[in-house]
């Protein structure tokens, strides 16, 4: 029973992705990626991860926008999906790709910063 709201889950990612790129025609919807699905164990709610390209106002226009095509979205997944019930869905806005992009650069930062300070070490050492 646990493994059914994965599937579920699955079926949901896969069919808002396809009517987000196909049938919602709204401009605030810019270019998202849906991460994620996670839905409740008795399948009545369902709280989609996104993350979108853009600042940090191109990220409000998009969840202004995903918020007024929810009904449409959940009215198509209840015509697509075979449920008893289509769960609520709720959209999210996804930290973890922004986060690990942020520690991916402070990695980098920090190796650029060792390697210049050996080569520093190196240079000064040739001068003793």
């Amino acid at each position: 029973m646990g493994n059914r709201p994965d599937r579920v889950a699955e079926a949901i990612r896969d069919e808002l992705s396809q009517l987000i790129a196909r049938e919602v025609h709204d401009p605030g919807v810019g270019f998202i990626t849906l991460t994620r699905v996670k839905v409740s164990p008795d399948l009545q709610a369902a709280r989609v991860y996104y993350t979108t390209m853009g600042d940090e106002k191109a990220q409000r226009e998009t969840a202004k926008a995903l918020k007024r095509a929810t009904p449409f979205l959940r009215r198509q997944l209840g015509q697509r999906i075979r449920l008893r019930r289509v769960p609520e869905v709720a959209f999210f806005y996804d930290e973890s790709i922004a986060q690990g992009d942020r520690i991916e650069q402070i990695l980098q930062d920090l190796k650029a910063e060792a390697s210049s300070r050996s080569t520093s070490n190196d240079l000064g050492d040739d001068d003793e």
